[in-house]
């Protein structure tokens, strides 16, 4: 593996770098800093820019350092989409930058994939943040992503990408990218993120109740994906677990930002 980079010194202004796993891009936002390390996973049909403003608002205590997982935003596509394959991702970058011990925080995707970072790396991970996301997610018979099947992966401009995106598109941070040869393409295919989709659902009760850091479960309370009664659950089961509510649905960074900065930051200045 290697990489190119370079040192950012302003949490509001990253500089965006390049791990090589394998011939295959992992592109990642590092916000910098000399503050203690954040690592923080989006959602599907996101990517590390969504965490801009949460980067503002924890600096300079937080070095946030946001990827985006394979197959969005600029990392390049993979193969398939497991568990292990996300969190080796992740352990190659966390690896790479030397980070002996951080703090990871993720939504929804990024959160499951955080309790199993956490899992594998309970010596490093000093603590844990969940945005609404469940220890158990049911199978559905059709995914919930599934509408994005209709969209146009490329396009020739980025003007006809923007427009089929539709409500999709406060979604997506830095939006559509453009391709090597001409056009645009979406910053996630859209089989990708169905098969990644289906392969988060499951129990992951196992990974979230091997570690006794502390442990912050932020939900909506109008959550999609996270009941009442399983965020109580999943509070009082696990150690060191602090439980917050917003009045928002599962996308609690879009739909009250500000709650989300000031509930995270909160709960890592009293760690």
């Amino acid at each position: 593996m290697n990489a190119a980079s370079t040192t950012p010194t302003q949490t509001t202004r990253p500089a965006r770098a390049t791990l090589d796993i394998d011939g295959r891009a992992l592109s990642y936002l590092d916000f910098g800093g000399a503050g203690r390390p954040l690592l923080a996973l989006h959602g599907h049909l996101s990517e590390g820019a969504s965490f801009t403003a949460l980067a503002a608002a924890l600096g300079p205590a937080w070095r946030v350092i946001a990827p985006d997982q394979r197959g969005h935003g600029d990392s390049d596509r993979a193969p398939e989409y497991t568990r292990a394959g996300y969190v080796a991702d992740l352990r190659a970058l966390v690896d790479h930058l030397e980070l002996d011990r951080f703090a990871v925080l993720g939504h929804s995707l990024g959160a499951v994939n955080a309790i199993h970072l956490a899992a594998e790396l309970p010596e490093r991970v000093d603590a844990l943040i969940d945005l609404d996301t469940a220890a158990h997610i049911p199978a559905a018979d059709v995914s919930p992503l599934s509408f994005v099947l209709a969209l146009p992966y490329t396009a020739g401009t980025r003007e006809e990408l923007v427009a089929a995106l539709g409500p999709v598109a406060p979604m997506l941070g830095g939006g559509p990218r453009p391709l090597p040869q001409g056009g645009w393409r979406l910053p996630f295919h859209p089989q990708d993120t169905v098969t990644s989709e289906n392969a988060v659902h499951g129990d992951h009760w196992r990974q979230w109740l091997a570690t006794d850091c502390p442990a912050l479960l932020l939900a909506g309370t109008s959550s999609q994906v996270l009941t009442a009664e399983h965020a109580a659950d999943m509070t009082a089961r696990r150690p060191h677990t602090t439980y917050a509510a917003l009045d928002a649905d599962h996308f609690l960074q879009l739909r009250d930002p500000e709650g989300v900065h000031d509930a995270v930051r909160s709960f890592l200045a009293a760690l």
